[in-house]
């Protein structure tokens, strides 16, 4: 129950709920090397999954496949649900919630602009991404990746896209 300063009940529309990000992954394989991208964020080269933000009305798997398109230049089939991941960025509390999936890669528009910030993309081992240490956007990066390594999958049904009844 949410009871505002004068102690009465205070209506949804009072109350301030706090929204992390949600942001969605891909985890891309093709002969023992992940593809990732090295963007600039705020002046810092960095790396990172193809991964981005959950637009409104996009379902979680079209997000994740329209962001390794837009990101990467990449076509991909989602294969499975690695899992969802929870971090808090240090310095200023935002938080993120990050949905990740499994996919191959099927073919590569190598003409298509890429998302402003991108520099460039890259096919890494773990150990290169390991090894990488601070220039990883977050510590998902290679958790994404230990995840895809250790096996467990699951099916991409586990995550269903619900619309508002048509009437």
């Amino acid at each position: 129950m949410n009871i505002d300063a004068t102690g009465n009940l205070a209506s949804a529309d009072d109350i301030d709920v706090w929204r992390p990000h949600v942001t969605v992954a891909t985890v891309v394989q093709r002969a023992g090397r992940f593809l990732l991208v090295e963007e600039d964020i705020r002046g810092e080269i960095v790396l990172n999954q193809p991964a981005g933000h959950l637009d409104p009305d996009e379902s979680l798997l079209d997000a994740a496949i329209r962001e390794t398109l837009e990101e990467t230049g990449w076509d991909v089939a989602l294969t499975a649900f690695l899992g969802v991941q929870q971090w808090t960025r240090g310095g200023n509390d935002r938080q993120f919630v990050r949905f990740v999936f499994a996919a191959e890669p099927l073919r590569h528009h190598a003409d298509r602009a890429l998302d402003t910030g991108i520099v460039q993309t890259l096919w890494l081992s773990r150990e290169e991404i390991a090894a990488a240490g601070d220039r990883l956007r977050s510590p998902m990066v290679l958790a994404s990746v230990e995840d895809w390594l250790a096996g467990p999958r699951l099916p991409l049904d586990a995550i269903r896209y619900l619309t508002a009844a048509a009437g």
